[in-house]
């Protein structure tokens, strides 16, 4: 199987990134982040009322994840309950960067990730795929923009119409902290990661960056193009 890692930032477009190159390669796509948001819809359904460790891995103990297609849409469901429409809550997003660092819930997704990979050529992006969960694939982005771009992304994006472009920065930037600064798996860029600064690059310009970079190395060993036509 072919895997390719997609790490960045939040708001960087590594979903978005994940499918275009996808279509044109016709691998499967996971999506890691959907995986903790749809952990955190649960953990809010639940009501907890504080987010220790303790909590968390009581929390994760009994929970039944599963990843499934409709078409090309992935969703997921947590003790079959499908949360996939909840995913991009800025509330979910925030919460799932607080209990995604516990090292038992990030063993039973890491699982999951790495059972996916064996099964299809896949592009898996998230926060840690190049550097802790498929560190041996065979293409390694790691995907950024600077902060106000990425926030503005984010913004345009916004199902919740109530929130300013200076709170989504605001919260970006503590989410950056976090990611980069967590214990477990801290967000960087593994040793032979491609870094991929798009913040002056449409969608298309990305895509066609990460493709030539792949159908060179397919030119050096003699592979044919997998690159659909």
């Amino acid at each position: 199987m072919i895997n390719i890692a997609i790490d960045g930032t939040v708001g960087s477009g590594k979903s978005t990134l994940a499918r275009g190159i996808a279509d044109r390669l016709g691998f499967h796509v996971l999506d890691t982040g959907a995986i903790y948001r749809a952990l955190a819809c649960s953990f809010r359904d639940e009501k907890h009322n504080k987010i220790d460790e303790q909590e968390v891995e009581e929390f994760i103990k009994d929970k039944n994840i599963e990843v499934f297609f409709v078409g090309k849409n992935q969703h997921v469901s947590v003790n079959a309950i499908d949360y996939t429409n909840m995913l991009r809550e800025e509330e979910i997003s925030n919460l799932a960067s607080q209990i995604s660092p516990n090292p038992v819930l990030r063993e039973k997704v890491r699982e999951l990730q790495q059972e996916f990979a064996k099964k299809y050529d896949c592009i898996i992006e998230g926060r840690d795929i190049a550097t802790d969960v498929l560190p041996n694939a065979d293409f390694k982005f790691f995907l950024t923009a600077k902060p106000e771009i990425r926030a503005m992304r984010r913004y345009q994006q916004s199902q919740e119409k109530n929130i300013s472009y200076g709170e989504v920065l605001k919260d970006l930037k503590e989410r950056d902290y976090r990611d980069e600064h967590r214990m477990i798996a801290p967000l960087k860029p593994a040793k032979d990661s491609i870094i991929v600064d798009n913040s002056q690059m449409t969608l298309e310009q990305t895509i066609e960056y990460c493709l030539n970079i792949i159908n060179k190395k397919y030119d050096k060993y003699g592979k044919n193009k997998r690159i659909k036509q």
